[in-house]
C-alpha cells in the first residue's frame, strides 16, 4: 500500500510539473545543428563515399560520406537492402538501387533508383524500377552512368541477367535490355554499355536516346576454361583493366566502334609467383587516372580458393610500362577493398576488416593514417 501511494503521489506531482511548463516547451525553437547540414557543391575530389552493407543485418545498409584530408566523417544516408550505388559524373548526384519489402523482411518488394543529393544527402527523386536487381555484395558497375549522365544502368539477376535503363532526363524507366549470360554494365561513352559473358567474351550494346537498344556485338576475350577472369574491373575513360586469380592482367579498349583486346601482361613475376605471390580481395584493384598508375591488393602466400581474402600488401603499377614502381603497406587490419581518387594529388583509400578506412598519399606513396571504426562490414569506395 506505501509503494503504491509513493507511485500515485509521484506520478500526480509529475504530471503537474510538465502540465506547468509545457507552454514553454511548445514554443522552444528547433535545433538547426541536427540534421541541416549542407555540405560544399560541387564536391571535393577526396570527398569518399564508403558502401555499408551491415552483413549482421543486411535489409538495411547505408553509405557513409568521408573527408580523408581532415579525417571526418560528413554524414550518411540510409539505403535499402545491400544497394549498389554510384555516382553522376557531374559530382551533384549519389545514386542507390534501393530493395525494400513492405514488412521490413518480408511482404511485398519494391525495387526503386533514388537520387541523393550530394550536397544535402537527401533524396531529390526516385523511380521504381522492376524487381530484379541482383541481390549481392556491392561491386563496381553493378550500377553505372552513361558519361553524359542521361542514362543509369542497373544490373539485374533473376537468375536471368539484364540491364534497367532509368531515364535521368525523364525519371523515368526507359527499359530493360537482356543480356543472357553476361554480368554487370561496364559504361562505355554516352551510349554504350558492356558485360562480361561466361563463355568469355565481352558483349557491346549500343543504345539510342530514348534508351533502347539499336546494335550488338560479342567479341572473344579470354578463355574461361583455362583461367579465373575477376569481374571486378578499373577503367580509364574506355579502358578497362581485368586480372585473373594468378595476376594476368587483360585491358579491352572500348573507345572504337569494335573492342580492342589489349597484349595482356603480368603483376607477378616468375619468382614472385614461385614465392607465393598473387592479388586478391574484394575491390582488388584500383587506378590512379591522373597518374597512370594501378594499385593491386597482393597475397604473399597465395590460395587459389582464398583468392578473396584481404590483405596489408599494395603494389603500384605503372600502366605504360606495365611495370611495378612500388608497394605501401599497413600494420593494422588487412585491406578488403580500394578506391583512388581522381584528381592531380589522388590518395588511394581502403576499406580494412576491422572496420576503418586506410589513406594513402599517392604522390608520395606511402600511408598517411586510418579513420578508425565507421563501418560494420563496408565492401566499396566511392569517389568524384
Amino acid at each position: 500500500m506505501r509503494i503504491t501511494r509513493i507511485i500515485a503521489q509521484t506520478t500526480l506531482a509529475l504530471g503537474v510539473s510538465l502540465a506547468g511548463v509545457h507552454p514553454a516547451l511548445a514554443d522552444l525553437p528547433a535545433d538547426t545543428g541536427i540534421g541541416q547540414t549542407v555540405l560544399p557543391s560541387p564536391p571535393s575530389p577526396h570527398r569518399a563515399y564508403m558502401i555499408d552493407v551491415e552483413f549482421d543485418s543486411f535489409v538495411a545498409g547505408r553509405v557513409l560520406v568521408l573527408d580523408p584530408d581532415q579525417k571526418k566523417l560528413l554524414g550518411m544516408v540510409s539505403t535499402g537492402f545491400a544497394a549498389p550505388s554510384t555516382l553522376s559524373r557531374d559530382g551533384k548526384y549519389l545514386f542507390s538501387a534501393d530493395l525494400f519489402y513492405s514488412r521490413g523482411t518480408r511482404g511485398t518488394r519494391t525495387d526503386v533508383l533514388t537520387a541523393w543529393n550530394t550536397s544535402t544527402l537527401s533524396p531529390d527523386w526516385e523511380v521504381v524500377i522492376p524487381s530484379k536487381r541482383a541481390e549481392s555484395l556491392t561491386q563496381r558497375f553493378g550500377l553505372s552512368t552513361s558519361a553524359d549522365d542521361r542514362f543509369v544502368y542497373v544490373y539485374n539477376f533473376t537468375p536471368s541477367t539484364s540491364i534497367t535503363v532509368v531515364d535521368v532526363q525523364a525519371k523515368a524507366v526507359a527499359g530493360e535490355i537482356a543480356i543472357p549470360g553476361c554480368v554487370l554494365s561496364y559504361p562505355v561513352g554516352k551510349r554504350r554499355i558492356a558485360s562480361l559473358c561466361g563463355d568469355g567474351s565481352i558483349q557491346l550494346l549500343t543504345i539510342g536516346d530514348d534508351g533502347k537498344e539499336t546494335a550488338r556485338s560479342q567479341t572473344k576475350f579470354f578463355e574461361p576454361n583455362a583461367e579465373k577472369l575477376v569481374e571486378r574491373a578499373v577503367n580509364v575513360g574506355d579502358t578497362f583493366y581485368f586480372t585473373t586469380t594468378t595476376g594476368t592482367v587483360r585491358a579491352l579498349d572500348l573507345s572504337g566502334k569494335e573492342p580492342k583486346i589489349l597484349p595482356s601482361w603480368e603483376l607477378v613475376s616468375a619468382e614472385e609467383k614461385k614465392a607465393g605471390w598473387a592479388p586478391g580481395g574484394w575491390q582488388l584493384m584500383a587506378v590512379a587516372p591522373k597518374l597512370n598508375r594501378l594499385y593491386v591488393l597482393m597475397h604473399d602466400a597465395h590460395e587459389a580458393m582464398k583468392w578473396e581474402d584481404p590483405s596489408n600488401t599494395i603494389w603500384a603499377f605503372d600502366l605504360k610500362t606495365q611495370k611495378k614502381i612500388g608497394t605501401m603497406s599497413t600494420e593494422g587490419a588487412p585491406i578488403w577493398s580500394l578506391q583512388a581518387t581522381s584528381d592531380d594529388n589522388p590518395l588511394l583509400l581502403g576499406i580494412n576488416v576491422g572496420g576503418g578506412m586506410d589513406i594513402f598519399d599517392l604522390k608520395a606513396g606511402k600511408y598517411t593514417g586510418t579513420m578508425e571504426k565507421l563501418h560494420k562490414t563496408a565492401t566499396q569506395i566511392l569517389s568524384h
